[in-house]
């Protein structure tokens, strides 16, 4: 499975299509992948286990976010002002 999902990533193009955000304007899909990622990421941490199946989470939303805004996120994440649960 690891593999699959391995294989998928590397061949990664853009967001696939998402029902829950049908709409033209892809912020609140940026933002949930950007949230999902990091908790995945936590969650896989605390287990132990391997964080290679949180990135295409990661792939996501660095294809729909804007770099500025990611950016700003991982300084509030730093500082301790994220707004969102993670």
């Amino acid at each position: 499975m690891a593999e699959d999902i391995k294989n998928k990533i590397k061949n990664y193009k853009t967001a696939p299509f998402d029902s829950h955000f049908p709409k033209q304007n892809q912020t609140r899909h940026c933002w949930q992948n950007y949230l999902e990622f990091h908790r995945c990421e936590k969650a896989m941490a605390a287990k132990g286990g391997d964080i290679a199946v949180c990135e295409g989470y990661q792939c996501v939303y660095k294809s729909l976010c804007p770099v500025s805004w990611v950016s700003a996120w991982h300084d509030r994440r730093a500082e301790g002002t994220f707004p969102g649960k993670i």
